[in-house]
C-alpha cells in the first residue's frame, strides 16, 4: 500500500473529529506523513471531551488550535499541496471538493459520527466521544495500515 505524503482532515469546526483524526494519524504514522486538520469554520475551541478520550490512547490534543481552511491559506499553508483530503462531515466534503476542483487532490468522505450533543451526563458523553474516536481509528487502520 502506498501512503500519501500529506493528508488534510476536515470537518465543520476543527474542534472534535478532524483534530482527533489528525492526532490519531500522527500516533499511527509519526512524521512519515505530513498531517494537518481544518474546519469549514473556526468558531469553536478544541472540545474538552475530544481531548479526554484521545488522552486515553496517549494522544495529546490540548495544544491544538482550531483553524479554518481560510485561516490555513492566510497563514501560508498551500492547501493544493496536500495529496489527500479526508472530509469527516458533509459540509467539509463540499468545501474540500471545491478546493480539489482546481488541483489534483484526492478527496475521500468518511461519514464519522458527530458526538457533540449526544449523551446525558459526563460518562454518557465520554462514551459517545469514544465511539467517534474508535470509528476514526478503525478507518485510519483500514485505509493506511
Amino acid at each position: 500500500m502506498t501512503l500519501p505524503q500529506s493528508v488534510l482532515f476536515c470537518c465543520d469546526h476543527n474542534a472534535v473529529r478532524s483534530p482527533m483524526a489528525e492526532g490519531l494519524m500522527k500516533k499511527l504514522h509519526g512524521m512519515s506523513i505530513y498531517v494537518q486538520s481544518a474546519g469549514v469554520k473556526n468558531d469553536l475551541e478544541i472540545d474538552g471531551f475530544a481531548i479526554a478520550v484521545c488522552e486515553e490512547l496517549g494522544v495529546e490534543l490540548s495544544r491544538h488550535r482550531s483553524r479554518s481552511f481560510d485561516e490555513m491559506r492566510e497563514w501560508g499553508d498551500d492547501l493544493e499541496g496536500f495529496d489527500l483530503i479526508i472530509a469527516l462531515s458533509p459540509a467539509s466534503q463540499r468545501r474540500a471538493q471545491e478546493l480539489a476542483r482546481h488541483a489534483h487532490i484526492d478527496v475521500e468522505y468518511w461519514p464519522i459520527m458527530d458526538p457533540t450533543g449526544l449523551g446525558e451526563g459526563r460518562e454518557a458523553k465520554l462514551d459517545s466521544y469514544r465511539q467517534t474516536r474508535d470509528q476514526i481509528m478503525g478507518r485510519l487502520k483500514e485505509r493506511f495500515g
